[in-house]
């Protein structure tokens, strides 16, 4: 049952990000999440509250007309209270101008069972490839 749980969290991530579910969105992270896009973005992984998440996100993916992000493929790892579920992705990005970025890779995703569910405590997304213009 945790391995359904563990994913179902992940994809919650990714259905109320493209969804704009903003509340529901805070709802799927621990207190403090250590996010690592340095394949994509560069620069050094940050610790944020799911607000501060929450926040980048609705302006980063805000900025387009709409966003798909697809994981597949999870490989899900249990150690008592802490999991990590690996997961490939498929990420399109709609522009105004009808223009698609899209991007794939994967996501490593560390997460802690609280009492009424499993929390995501760190997100490493590795970029692979690319197409489009970002």
């Amino acid at each position: 049952m945790d391995r359904l749980d563990i994913i179902d969290t992940c994809n919650r991530m990714a259905w109320h990000a493209d969804q704009r579910q903003w509340e529901a969105l805070a709802g799927v992270f621990a207190d403090e999440v250590t996010l690592d896009y340095t394949s994509l973005n560069g620069g050094e992984p940050v610790t944020l509250t799911p607000a501060q998440i929450v926040e980048g996100w609705r302006t980063g993916l805000g900025a387009y007309s709409a966003t798909q992000h697809l994981l597949g493929n999870h490989l899900v790892s249990v150690d008592g209270e802490d999991a990590v579920c690996t997961a490939t992705f498929q990420a399109t990005h709609l522009k105004g101008n009808g223009s698609l970025w899209t991007l794939g890779g994967t996501y490593r995703i560390d997460l802690t069972r609280s009492r009424d569910a499993w929390l995501i405590t760190g997100v490493v997304m590795t970029a692979v490839w690319s197409a489009g213009e970002r």
